[in-house]
C-alpha cells in the first residue's frame, strides 16, 4: 500500500503525439513518439511497445497520458524521457490511456 503523499509525488500529465515513427532498435517491438505537453514541461520523447494495436499514422494527434517525473531512461540509442499510460489486454498487449474528451496539453491528472 501507498499513501496519498506517495501518489502525489506521481506527476500525470496529458499530451498530444506529435510523431511517431518506428523503433528498430528496441528489442521488443516499440515506436518512437515525440509529445506535446504543453507549455510548462515542452515536449518529451518516448519509446511505447505499442505496436499491436496501434500504427504510426494511429498515433500522431492522439491525446496520451504521460508519467513527466521519471528520471530519463536509455533504451538502446535512444533516451526515453516521459512513460506513456497504457493498461494491458486479454492477451498482455498495450491499450493507450486517454482522456475522455480533448484537453489542454500539460493538463494534471489527479
Amino acid at each position: 500500500m501507498i499513501n496519498w503523499k506517495d501518489f502525489e509525488k506521481v506527476d500525470m500529465r496529458v499530451g498530444t503525439v506529435l510523431s511517431a515513427e518506428p523503433f528498430p532498435e528496441a528489442r521488443k517491438p516499440a515506436y518512437k513518439l515525440r509529445i506535446d505537453l504543453g507549455t510548462e514541461i515542452g515536449l518529451k520523447r518516448s519509446s511505447a511497445q505499442i505496436t499491436d494495436h496501434y500504427d504510426v499514422g494511429d498515433l500522431v494527434g492522439r491525446q496520451v497520458i504521460c508519467v513527466v517525473n521519471f528520471p530519463p531512461k536509455q533504451i538502446g540509442p535512444f533516451i526515453s524521457e516521459c512513460l506513456v499510460m497504457g493498461a494491458y489486454d486479454d492477451h498482455g498487449k498495450v491499450i493507450l490511456l486517454q482522456p475522455s474528451k480533448v484537453l489542454s496539453n500539460g493538463s494534471q491528472i489527479g
